[in-house]
């Protein structure tokens, strides 16, 4: 994994590129209406309640933010957030797994305030990471996608698809899972590590699902399908999950294994690519955001979770980014595939997914070294 990935930036320089976030030059919600500031006096006990908790003046202006999430979607949420709160917004970004290893070094005391990365199922076993809250918003979400644990808080939709180069497919047919053992395809899918990378986990659980018998994804069947897309793989895995379907599209691989929103986002910036859902089923992780226990300016962290869950976020996600909002009633703009078109695993258990994320990897890895004798 490489070093010396983060890059800190002042949320507030977000807003000039946002105009390049959706290929539309659409405007982030709330970046021409803020409302004003109000400037509120305080009983003397309550200044000094905020003193002992650590609230002071700085947490009324700043918020500090570990994110693993694209470009696009950072740039679409986090100036509205500022304009919306008079709240400045410093990001850090990498991978879910670097994030996640910052958040773990620095519990004695916390540099970042929200981690937005990876989703439940990735991130159950390190609930003592974070701090519980369930927003005002919840209830608006779709069933299935609300905080149940307190911990965890589903924001957008990242369902498992795959993508494919249209220049180098040629006769080869790609429509499920069961299609990636095809010998053609040897070293030349696009994978990462499930291990340590998010979507290739989720990737990963889809396969086990979509193959295993009768849905179960610890069945024989299921394995043995794992074993032979090992051997397919040929040993190729990929660092960081933004890489996967980079590197298809630039005409690396002829197919990859990942997340709708960076295959939407080359399709409407021209790369010769596709997006297939699997026939066998896709999965609709919820990718959610977290407060890191401990922060330092949790009711700021609060307020971006509200503000990620507004009508007014997550509208405008819908009609002009590449993620799938999980608020009731909000529509997806024509770029999307309509959710009714996708056939979605019926089988997939995100909480069964997350306790056993350990089991599974571990396995994962066995079978991966047993390719290798």
């Amino acid at each position: 994994m490489k070093k010396n990935l983060w890059k800190l930036v002042g949320g507030m320089a977000m807003a000039a590129v946002l105009s390049g976030c959706s290929g539309k030059g659409a405007e982030t919600p709330a970046a021409s209406s803020a409302p004003a500031q109000k400037t509120e006096t305080k009983a003397p006990e309550e200044t000094e309640k905020q003193s002992q908790s650590g609230q002071d003046n700085a947490e009324e202006n700043i918020l500090v933010l570990y994110t693993a999430r694209s470009e696009q979607l950072n740039d679409a949420i986090i100036p509205g957030f500022e304009a919306e709160t008079g709240i400045k917004v410093e990001i850090i970004t990498g991978t879910t797994g670097e994030c996640l290893k910052r958040v773990q070094s620095e519990t004695a005391n916390p540099g970042g305030d929200i981690l937005w990365a990876a989703d439940e199922t990735m991130l159950a076993s390190y609930q003592d990471l974070f701090m519980q809250y369930v927003s005002s918003e919840n209830d608006n979400m779709m069933d299935g996608f609300k905080n149940k644990s307190g911990y965890f808080t589903p924001a957008f939709a990242d369902p498992t698809v795959m993508i494919i180069n249209k220049n180098l497919i040629g006769d080869i047919k790609i429509e499920g899972f069961a299609d990636l053992l095809n010998p053609e395809l040897k070293g030349k899918i696009a994978f990462g590590d499930p291990t340590t990378l998010s979507s290739a986990y989720q990737s990963l659980v889809a396969m086990l699902y979509g193959m295993g018998k009768d849905g179960d994804p610890m069945s024989e069947e299921a394995w043995n399908f794992i074993d032979e897309f090992i051997a397919n793989v040929d040993g190729k895995y990929a660092n960081g999950g933004s890489q996967v379907p980079k590197s298809v599209a630039e005409g690396e691989y002829i197919v990859g294994l990942t997340w709708e929103d960076p295959v939407v986002n080359y399709i409407r910036n021209g790369a010769p690519v596709e997006l297939i859902f699997p026939k066998e089923g896709a999965i609709f992780p919820g990718e959610s955001v977290q407060i890191i226990n401990g922060c330092k300016h949790p009711e700021n962290a609060k307020k971006f979770v509200d503000y990620m869950l507004s009508e007014k976020a997550q509208s405008f996600v819908g009609q002009n980014l590449n993620a799938r909002p999980l608020r009731k009633g909000v529509e997806l703009g024509d770029h999307m595939v309509p959710t009714e078109d996708v056939t979605i695993s019926s089988v997939y258990d995100e909480a069964w997914a997350a306790e056993n994320k350990s089991r599974i990897t571990e396995m994962f890895t066995e079978h991966r070294e047993d390719s290798m004798n």
